[in-house]
């Protein structure tokens, strides 16, 4: 705790963003950072609070009041340690985090939160700007190698922590560039990629080998990888998209959300692709589903000048703050206004697509839209049901499916292997060892919990490399590690 009467003093206060009718048109990072003084209060507002509820809401179990004190003291160096003892890429997590941490805050049962993830992303900023982040060599190597398919942040932070004990790591992607979703699902605006880019030059200074262009299961057969590397974690997304499908889905210009994603992210790096171009400029988009992705869809939308946007979410409109049914220190499901709803955007709840509509040369020209409310029918479990007489017709040239993810692709490799599969088609393996039922396969972040965070998805890759580490050598130095880092601070 920097200041014991911080939280008496000073209020939440976000760093200053660019105006939305600038940021729109480029694809830079808009938000600031903080003054010198700014960044002093918000972590002075830290409380003495007892239990820090904080640790439990982050899954990574940052040791946030420890940090929050050392940047009240402008201990840099230390504040980097503390975090970085928990987080392999606070640069990832400071950035696109929805930050479960701030709604377990303490200081949250009567005032908002500590900007928690905001300090993080100061912290390694500095850090960074200090020189503190340096790659790590004098590493004493096991002679055990291990192959990791997937680099986005499961793979990632399973490669980095493995690689640090010692054990010699390839990385297999099957994009031109390492990365995943942060680097082709979240855009430019919210995450530039030099971001990445600048942790990737680290980890291979550190000896992680990457291997892109390498579609493991396809042009790369597993069987070799099981010769050549004694574990092999499956570390890839869950990347098959939910459909919808309605009468008029056929239509040109119905398109899959990461489709129009990665194609724009593609773009902005100069990168060429041979799909077809998906602009959004100068039609009617709507964007259907309410989620991050969701969003992001209509953050580029918007740079692309679109004539307008509009986003449907089947659930109501949720309460703007807590109410009885989610009290402290749950996670609240309150109304979530992003930077790309503060950019323009017509946001419609409780409604559901019923059909595509078409023009004679085969183009969507517009969507029927119905109104739907929660209700108990017949005496059954409450269902979605629709408002009679609320069907209506809105424009559309441009409709963005964004209603998530249902499992990993499973042609290529998983069919290859033969794997267990769970009841959602995630690969089987649990919390407890990550170990598939394949000897020497396992599997963490989306690839086994489902679509989730990247915050899980880190956690998910820290505690598997863990485990085959374990695995290895019959122990882990990376327990150890972990609990003497997090004790020295508490």
């Amino acid at each position: 705790m920097g200041k014991p009467t911080g939280f008496l003093e000073f209020t939440r206060e976000l760093p200053a963003k660019r105006l939305p009718e600038e940021r729109v048109n480029d694809y830079r990072e808009f938000i600031e950072r903080y003054s010198d003084e700014k960044l002093n209060q918000q972590s002075a507002r830290c409380m003495d609070c007892g239990i820090p509820f904080c640790h439990s809401g982050c899954p990574l179990g940052n040791v946030i009041p420890e940090f929050n004190d050392a940047v009240y003291r402008k201990s840099w160096k230390e504040a980097y340690d503390i975090l970085s003892s928990t987080n392999n890429f606070p640069e990832f997590t400071g950035r696109i985090c929805p930050a479960p941490c701030e709604t377990s805050c303490v200081l949250g049962i009567n005032q908002p939160a500590i900007t928690i993830e905001e300090i993080e992303r100061h912290i390694i900023e500095i850090a960074f700007d200090k020189g503190f982040v340096q790659a790590e060599k004098q590493i004493s190597r096991t002679g055990k190698k291990v192959a990791i398919i997937g680099s986005g942040p499961a793979g990632l932070a399973a490669a980095a922590q493995l690689n640090i004990v010692g054990h010699s790591v390839t990385v297999f992607e099957r994009d031109d560039l390492p990365g995943g979703l942060l680097r082709y699902g979240i855009p430019d605006f919210k995450l530039e990629k030099w971001v990445i880019d600048r942790r990737i030059k680290l980890m291979e200074e550190e000896g992680v080998i990457f291997k892109c262009n390498a579609n493991v299961g396809v042009d790369i057969s597993i069987s070799d990888l099981l010769r050549e590397y004694q574990a092999i974690v499956l570390a890839g997304g869950s990347t098959v998209p939910r459909n919808l499908n309605i009468p008029g889905r056929d239509y040109k210009g119905i398109y899959f959300a990461m489709d129009f994603l990665k194609q724009q992210n593609k773009r902005v790096a100069g990168i060429p692709f041979i799909e077809e171009d998906i602009f959004a400029t100068g039609k009617n988009v709507v964007v259907i589903g309410g989620g991050d992705t969701g969003s992001d869809c209509v953050g580029t939308s918007n740079r692309h000048k679109a004539a307008s946007v509009r986003q449907f979410e089947l659930l109501p409109k949720p309460p703007v703050a807590r109410n009885e049914q989610m009290p402290w220190p749950t996670y609240p499901m309150v109304l979530k206004t992003t930077s790309s709803h503060e950019e323009g955007c017509d946001r419609k709840w409780a409604v559901a697509t019923k059909e595509f509509i078409g023009d004679e040369k085969g183009n969507l020209k517009a969507i029927i839209m119905v109104d739907l409310e929660w209700k108990v029918v017949d005496n059954k479990a409450a269902q979605f049901v629709e408002v009679k007489g609320s069907e209506r017709k809105v424009p559309c040239e441009l409709a963005l499916l964004a209603m998530g993810f249902v499992h990993p692709q499973h042609e290529g490799l998983i069919n290859e292997l033969e794997i267990e599969l769970d009841e959602r088609g995630n690969v089987r393996a649990s919390e407890k060892n990550y170990h598939s039922n394949i000897s020497r396969i396992f599997a963490a972040g989306d690839m086994r919990r489902g679509q989730s965070l990247v915050v899980w998805a880190i956690k998910e890759g820290r505690d598997c490399a863990q485990k085959v580490d374990e695995f290895l050598m019959g122990h882990s130095l990376l327990e150890t590690a972990d609990r003497n880092a997090i004790a020295r601070y508490l």
